[in-house]
């Protein structure tokens, strides 16, 4: 199989044939999902057949592809993307905009934040400024502040996780699971920085499986205060933009009665 950076240049058919074999998907089962007949779809995959802007968007679909990779798919079959791609800071995004900073500001005094396809800090409510305030070494705040960088790195927040093995497996799988999806170059280098981060041992089973939890913490340990967190992810519902279907708020809840009266704390503290 082509290694994921031959997904920008491959022709469509060779695209069309690495994806469905990503998704484990014969070519029958995938002309029978997109009701399109195997027989063309044979066609389009050796190059012998060139598909219709159609049939490539109904094959995206099936296939299960983010936007990014359908305009990709697209543009490799010679038709113009599908998708438009703004800056969060365009006008027209306004509105966009302004709901998350409005999801942000609902969420505190809890930490929340929104991240970009590359976990890439986008925007961060007030509640998260006393975390970036425990990072060493300053050059991950520096640029473009990834927060995956930013939990793991023995100069970010990694020395105050107190089950820092358990959460760089979570964060890896979680990780893994995206790349499965998109099978983004740049999301599996990423992969590959973080795992080389020293971490203690992992304890034994899969990051998730404690019998009493119902979530994996986030755990924080601060002074002699040890704040748990469960975290939930937000994303726009039908989004017909790249950044927005890209873009995702990362919120962090308090697990237990003493993190809520930490956070409490803490917010009445920047009041002052």
């Amino acid at each position: 199989m082509k290694q994921a950076s031959s997904l920008q240049t491959a022709r469509v058919g060779d695209l069309i044939k690495e994806w469905r074999t990503r998704r484990r998907l014969s070519q029958l089962d995938l002309a029978l999902e997109a009701g399109v007949s195997q027989r063309h779809l044979s066609f389009v995959e050796s190059g012998r057949s060139a598909p219709s802007r159609d049939m490539v968007e109904t094959l995206s679909e099936h296939l299960g592809l983010p936007l990014r990779e359908r305009n990709v798919l697209l543009l490799s079959a010679g038709f113009a993307p599908a998708f438009a791609e703004r800056k969060l800071t365009d006008p027209s995004m306004n509105a966009a905009r302004a709901a998350v900073e409005l999801v942000l500001k609902g969420y505190e005094p809890n930490p929340a934040l929104a991240i970009d396809r590359y976990w890439n800090l986008v925007m961060a409510n007030a509640a998260v400024a006393p975390l970036l305030g425990l990072v060493s070494d300053k050059s991950l705040l520096e640029g473009s502040i990834n927060v995956l960088k930013l939990s793991l790195h023995p100069g970010g927040l990694a020395p105050f996780i107190a089950n820092l093995a358990r959460w760089k497996s979570h964060v890896l799988w979680r990780l893994g699971e995206q790349i499965n999806v998109s099978c983004d170059p740049k999301l599996i280098e990423l992969e590959r920085e973080l795992a080389a981060y020293p971490v203690p041992p992992a304890p034994k089973g899969k990051p998730w499986e404690d019998a009493d939890a119902i979530a994996l913490p986030f755990e924080l340990k601060l002074g002699d205060q040890l704040l748990s967190f469960i975290t939930t992810t937000t994303v726009f519902g039908t989004p017909t933009d790249v950044t927005l279907s890209e873009l995702a708020v990362e919120a962090f809840f308090p697990a237990n009665a003493e993190t809520a009266a930490a956070m409490q704390a803490m917010a009445k503290a920047r009041q002052n």
